[in-house]
């Protein structure tokens, strides 16, 4: 269920029952952000920080009920002030925002006190804005009779909060990002049964329909006229057949200029083809399409907020299956571009449809800058966990201006190498290249295949057009729930993406914000 968010300015007028309030676990008196706030509920908040089993660690939730015109008040733990963050508004209000929901709230008044580090107001607003947002979305679309509870419907709840005036633009801007991200999440959840690649392309279409955008979707035949040999390769053992979904997104009134491409690795469903997965690795492979989704997600963000630059999206968009007519190991795919690959591993996909898409993108689009995005190894999963996405990207300024979306939206990259002598490691003995080869540096084997495809000189040298490839393998699920977020896709990269995208223009070489 998506319960829908309104958010409305607090006026002096305003008589809200329910205040939801960010407090630090390490403060001894009310702050000064609140004492106004703590005035009007009648010295309740100085009275719950003196009290030691109200603990207020990040996420951490209490609720109190004070006599008088206010039925309750939602603490929301912040932790301590030294380390808060941006993150840390985004988990507390979006806790606050489950509390409220669980005890039936339909409207609610939110408070939080300014973080040390200097982001600026909007950026905070816009933090709340994400946490209220992303926590509203329950994975229950599938229940059915077994798990219905008594006398509660599936239909959509809306919660109204209110905050201070100057807090209202960013907290809509917030909520704008999380009702994409959750759009990206919902489809990432949807079973394989009903989400083909034709399930997405309809989905596209609609996309294309809301924001005005151009859509194009290149299904088999004309796959084959442009030589897509990693994507009808990969898509040949399924009956649901392969398509490569284009969406593209032009500024109005502004001039024509060349575009970001992003590229969003969008398989189905993984089998891993005849090189195939044990049974405990196949279940969650509907969450290979992750990537895809983050670039869709962040399209429809960037339908809302319109920014300055040209965008244009790629979706490789197959289903990884057995049968007999699928691809085999020994088998060797030509490329979109005329770089040919022996298959060593047919569960090694991704790279193959993502190089199609990279090198078709970069030739038709002439584009300033590309950004790819994909589930693409377990060796990343290793590397770093499920806290930060890999970031493999040799361009300083395209570096940073990633660095700084994530900084704004929390979704955290962590740079590993890639360097010439990791090309090495992807030449072929029959072919070009092979599309796997041994497992030291797994993670960069996978960076180190696309860079081939990157540019017109990319099969001879290092791509010297700006590119990032973001493996989103370890973060683009949670199997245990996380603070705000239930177990399920987290749609990490979309606001990732809409940050950096919205951003662009006013972005100089230099880091602007904390």
């Amino acid at each position: 269920m998506y319960r829908s968010v309104t958010v409305s300015a607090l006026s002096d007028r305003s008589r809200p029952r329910t205040f939801l309030v960010g407090l630090f676990d390490d403060d001894q008196a009310v702050s000064g952000d609140h004492q106004g706030l703590d005035h009007r509920l009648g010295g309740a908040l100085a009275e719950a920080i003196k009290r030691p089993e109200l603990r207020r660690k990040l996420g951490q939730i209490h609720m109190l009920y004070p006599s008088g015109s206010v039925d309750r008040i939602i603490i929301a733990g912040l932790g301590e002030r030294k380390s808060a963050n941006l993150e840390s508004l985004r988990i507390a209000a979006g806790q606050g925002l489950r509390a409220a929901h669980a005890a039936s709230c339909e409207a609610l008044a939110a408070a939080f006190p300014d973080i040390e580090g200097k982001p600026t107001l909007e950026d905070r607003a816009t933090a709340i804005g994400e946490g209220i947002g992303m926590a509203s979305l329950d994975f229950d679309e599938f229940l059915g009779k077994g798990r219905a509870e008594p006398g509660k419907s599936k239909a959509s709840a809306t919660v109204k909060v209110s905050v201070d005036r100057p807090m209202l633009s960013g907290v809509r801007r917030g909520l704008t990002l999380a009702a994409s991200a959750n759009y990206a999440r919902r489809l990432a959840a949807t079973p394989p049964n009903i989400a083909s690649p034709a399930f997405f392309a309809a989905e596209a279409r609609k996309l294309a329909r809301k924001h005005q955008f151009k859509c194009s979707v290149m299904d088999e035949a004309r796959l084959k006229r442009l030589g897509m040999g990693g994507i009808l390769g990969v898509g040949k053992g399924s009956r649901n057949r392969p398509v490569l979904i284009c969406l593209e997104y032009r500024p109005a009134g502004g001039r024509a200029s060349d575009p970001v491409l992003l590229v969003g690795k969008t398989v189905t469903f993984d089998t891993g083809g005849y090189s195939l997965k044990i049974s405990g690795a196949m279940a969650g492979m509907k969450y290979d399409k992750c990537g895809g989704m983050a670039v869709l997600g962040a399209m429809d963000a960037i339908g809302s907020l319109k920014p300055k630059v040209p965008v244009v999206a790629l979706l490789p968009t197959v289903e990884n299956m057995i049968g007999p007519d699928a691809f085999r190991v020994d088998d060797v795919l030509t490329m979109n571009n005329g770089v040919t690959v022996e298959v060593t591993n047919t569960d090694a996909e991704g790279r193959l449809i993502l190089s199609d898409a990279l090198a078709y993108g970069c030739r038709k689009y002439k584009p300033r800058a590309v950004v790819d995005l994909a589930t693409l190894t377990g060796g990343v999963v290793v590397a770093l966990g499920d806290h930060c996405a890999g970031l493999f990207c040799a361009d300083d300024l395209l570096r940073e201006r990633l660095v700084d979306a994530a900084e704004l939206s929390g979704e955290r990259l962590w740079q590993l190498p890639l360097w010439p002598e990791h090309r090495e490691l992807m030449k072929g003995t029959h072919s070009d290249l092979v599309n796997s080869g041994a497992r030291r540096a797994h993670p960069i084997q996978g960076a180190a295949f696309l860079s081939f495809f990157v540019g017109d000189e990319a099969p001879k040298r290092m791509p010297e057009l700006p590119w990032a490839h973001i493996d989103i393998a370890g973060v683009a699920a949670l199997d245990k729930a996380r603070h705000h977020l239930p177990i399920g896709p987290t749609g990490f990269g979309v606001r990732l993406l809409a940050q950096l995208i919205d951003n662009w223009p006013s972005r100089s070489g230099k880091r602007s914000k904390s």
